[in-house]
């Protein structure tokens, strides 16, 4: 899929600004705070209705304006499409050929998008929220009910801790504590099977770039790591029940805390190089590496998915990045993904690609055509 055009109003520090793209590698360059990273953000808004780094919505809006809106000519094997994202006071719009989405599992999924930022880089080494969230981020884009299953269970999750607090104090509320347990099993068994489905499909993409990267030397494997311990074979049924008595064991200790101790809100992953934990034992080359081997894997695994390439948004990255792994990466993506970049300048950055690129200068929230 190919990302023909943008036009974005109201959008940070842009007044207003249209861009049109080539299919291949764009530039974005300039100073620190002039905008670019706005620009790689705007493109991600326009695919997943949210930002990458910020959760307040309202900050999108350009200061003393009342609205802001992004829009982009896409280009997918089943023809063109026209994408808007509006935001006012009253809320978020989201509009596919002109036409507005009821629910954003029918609007995510329409542009496909995976996001390399320098945070990126620290998801092996991080805190387990940052795993979390990638996996429900890029099963979202294939799997785009995957999204409402997500807030049924943030809704359910909710209820069911104020019901351990109100519990706690009130053994009347156990009663209903047991109803919501097999709604909230049921819920919660759903996204431990959709992440182990993903996980188990990226695993593969992801040991062959890291061996490919490492010549050989590395093998990478990623496990998923669910808050309780259960067989991918048995039945949904099972399971469920299966989880509900894990919750029936622990009934006591999350009365006493007002909290619920297991639970997709509680998943993580564990990275192994040779047999060797990554997270704990690593080198900071290494971490980076298995990094980069999991970008490169969602590319492909959306693309066996969708049957079409992701649009990758590398947002001051490369930089951070030796000249090894930026070969890497950039011949892995090279004519195959569209891809836009943003850096202080070319300096360093010495792929043949990038002497291909078209280029943007950005200076104060405003984006001039150079090349």
């Amino acid at each position: 899929m190919i990302l023909k055009e943008l036009d974005i109003k109201h959008f940070r520090n842009y007044q207003q600004q249209t861009l049109s793209f080539n299919p291949n590698l764009t530039l974005f360059l300039g100073q620190n705070a002039q905008g670019k990273t706005n620009l790689i953000e705007s493109i991600y808004v326009l695919a997943m209705t949210k930002s990458h780094r910020s959760t307040k919505d309202k900050e999108w809006i350009l200061w003393d304006e009342e609205f802001s809106w992004i829009r982009g000519t896409l280009e997918r094997k089943r023809g063109p499409l026209h994408l808007e994202i509006q935001l006012t006071g009253k809320g978020k719009k989201a509009k596919i050929n002109r036409l507005e989405q009821r629910k954003l599992s029918e609007y995510i999924g329409a542009m496909n998008v995976v996001m390399f930022a320098p945070e990126d880089l620290s998801i092996v080494k991080g805190a387990p929220a940052q795993r979390r969230k990638f996996m429900d981020v890029e099963i979202s884009q294939i799997s785009p009910m995957y999204i409402h299953l997500l807030s049924q269970y943030q809704q359910a999750l909710s209820q069911r801790n104020q019901c351990l607090k109100d519990s706690y104090r009130n053994h009347q509320m156990r009663d209903f504590l047991d109803v919501l347990n097999a709604q909230f099993a049921e819920l919660a068994i759903q996204i431990i099977l959709r992440r182990a489905d993903f996980i188990k499909k990226m695993e593969v993409w992801a040991h062959a770039v890291h061996k490919h990267i490492t010549q050989q030397q590395e093998d990478l494997k990623i496990t998923y790591q669910p808050s309780f311990q259960f067989n991918e074979e048995s039945s949904s049924e099972t399971l469920i029940q299966h989880f509900i008595d894990q919750l029936e064991q622990r009934k006591e200790k999350e009365l006493a805390r007002g909290t619920t101790l297991i639970g997709p809100h509680r998943d993580d992953l564990q990275f192994f190089i040779n047999g060797t934990n990554v997270q704990q034992y690593g080198s900071q080359g290494q971490q980076r590496t298995t990094a980069l081997s999991i970008k490169l894997a969602e590319i492909q695994l959306i693309y066996e998915e969708t049957g079409e390439y992701p649009i990758l948004l590398l947002d001051d990255v490369l930089s951070e990045l030796d000249a090894s792994r930026q070969t890497h990466l950039l011949d892995a993506i090279q004519g195959k993904v569209q891809t836009f970049v943003t850096a202080t300048g070319v300096e360093g950055l010495s792929h043949q690609a990038l002497q291909h690129a078209s280029i943007y200068r950005i200076h104060s929230g405003k984006a001039i055509r150079e090349k």
